[in-house]
């Protein structure tokens, strides 16, 4: 090629290759493809926090916007009216004006909480929803000693305590220096016995509010009862079928993930609620909008080997669920199995397991409890699963629990199964201590070198980022 000829190509060339990255520079992916979804959810959550203030909490209207509704950016209307409707007869609510973003529906059903309703159906279709009519234990928890019942007797202050301290503790809980941080109550047990228990106004010991992710270690009890009795396996296959359906199943690599991944948190799916999506498709189309948490939990692709990277991830939890249902065979043993199994028999009296409207239990989050049930649920554990002489709970389950995941390891180890551990990192608290941790503020931490369970609930906001481990640094400077 004549030299200006090859000048002229190697010209032209280079203002293309300039011309090309110019235009790639100006190309940026900024439109949220999702906002019509987000608005979808964002209303689906204020009708089930709305539902579930009402009628599951017991709460005014006037408190759960202050309170319940603070955790979403832009709620519809005030607590004197708006685009939204209770009807106080059926204890639904419904939220939003008929127009782009969906009327979304949301509806309290006996023993189970507040379910979604997905966008095309109405309160025509409440009676399709599923509920429990269980009866509870016989007995008024009001006249049973505690920790069976509510009946705590009066006691002389043990020498073990500094009430000082544990006061100073409390107030530590209570008086945030952020507003973002707003604790409604905080219970401590020692010993078997409750030696503080606070609530914030509007809040008693008889108030159920929302466990969010404090459920999954519900669920994990549940789950380890199961495997105690040889119906689940830690390191078998999950053994169902994956979505989308394929015409060699068989073959699918997913068949290779056991009980033990989805526990730990490390399935090797693609992960859904993370990179800023929980808002918008995922587990919150289930948990606000009313699709099947089973069908999407179930629909995600491999991306990686099972066991090799730890993922905190809501599907992960329901897939477990899920193994569970299989595992119990028909759908009345399924919906009583909490119940029959764990609650009624540790006086967690006050607790609804929700489920979404197809009658699958979203152990993710959606449980409602007071700090009363979550205590007895910490003692279970502390009492080794130990309750009135009866093990309910092997040993070997909650080392399971408290054992770090090995795709925590390099990260601090702070997960086990389903439930969150000290990080290698804190030299401040006892490396025994182990916890359920939920959004919003939702701690139970048992502590088995000092015999120690504690409780704190919050209706967090924002950034929120109540630190449960340095909670526990402050109460145990009242235990002598």
């Amino acid at each position: 090629m004549p030299k200006l000829i090859a000048k002229q190509f190697s010209a032209g060339l280079g203002l293309l290759v300039a011309l090309a990255t110019s235009a790639h520079a100006q190309q940026q992916d900024t439109y949220d493809y999702w906002q019509p979804q987000r608005d979808m959810i964002s209303r689906g959550q204020q009708a089930i926090f709305m539902c579930n203030g009402l009628f599951t909490s017991k709460r005014t209207l006037e408190q759960v916007f202050a309170d319940e509704l603070a955790f979403l950016s832009n709620p519809i209307g005030t607590a004197e009216g708006g685009d939204y409707n209770v009807d106080w007869d059926l204890k639904a609510v419904e939220i939003g004006a008929p127009g782009a973003v969906p009327t979304m529906r949301a509806v309290f059903r006996e023993g189970i909480g507040c379910i979604i309703l997905p966008p095309d159906q109405s309160f025509a279709d409440i009676d399709k929803l599923p509920e429990l009519t269980l009866p509870y234990p016989p007995g008024n928890p009001a006249s049973i000693p505690w920790p069976d019942g509510d009946l705590v007797e009066v006691k002389p202050r043990p020498e073990a305590i500094d009430q000082v301290a544990l006061n100073a503790a409390s107030n530590w809980a209570f008086d945030r220096k952020t507003p973002e941080q707003k604790t409604i109550s905080l219970l401590i047990v020692h010993k078997g016995e409750i030696v503080h228990e606070r609530y914030a106004p509007g809040f008693d010991m008889t108030t159920r509010t929302r466990t969010w992710s404090t459920a999954k270690s519900i669920g994990a009890t549940l789950i380890g009862m199961l495997v105690d009795e040889g119906r689940m396996t830690l390191d078998a296959p999950l053994g169902f079928d994956w979505l989308p359906s394929a015409s060699s199943p068989e073959s699918d690599p997913r068949n290779a993930i056991t009980l033990r991944h989805v526990l730990n948190m490390s399935s090797g799916l693609e992960s859904i609620d993370n990179n800023r999506l929980e808002y918008a498709t995922g587990s919150g189309l289930s948990y606000w909008a009313g699709a099947s948490s089973v069908a999407g939990a179930r629909s995600r692709a491999l991306i990686r080997e099972p066991g090799t990277r730890f993922d905190y991830e809501n599907y992960d939890t329901l897939l477990a669920i899920y193994a569970m249902k299989r595992a119990l065979g028909g759908e009345k043993d399924y919906a009583e199995f909490p119940r029959k199994a764990l609650l009624d028999r540790i006086g967690m009296r006050n607790t609804l397991v929700s489920t979404d409207r197809f009658g699958d239990f979203i152990l993710s989050s959606q449980v409602y409890t007071n700090a009363r049930d979550l205590a007895r649920f910490g003692l279970l554990y502390l009492n080794e699963g130990v309750w009135n002489g009866e093990r309910l709970l092997s040993k070997e389950w909650i080392d399971f629990v408290r054992t770090p995941a090995p795709s925590t390891v390099k990260i601090g180890s702070i997960y086990g199964g389903q439930w969150w551990l000290v990080p290698d990192d804190r030299d401040d608290v006892p490396k025994d201590a182990y916890a359920t941790a939920g959004n919003r503020g939702q701690f139970t931490i048992v502590v088995p070198s000092h015999d120690l369970v504690i409780v704190r609930r919050g209706l967090d906001y924002g950034r929120q980022g109540f630190d449960r481990w340095d909670l526990t640094r402050e109460v145990l400077k009242a235990i002598r």
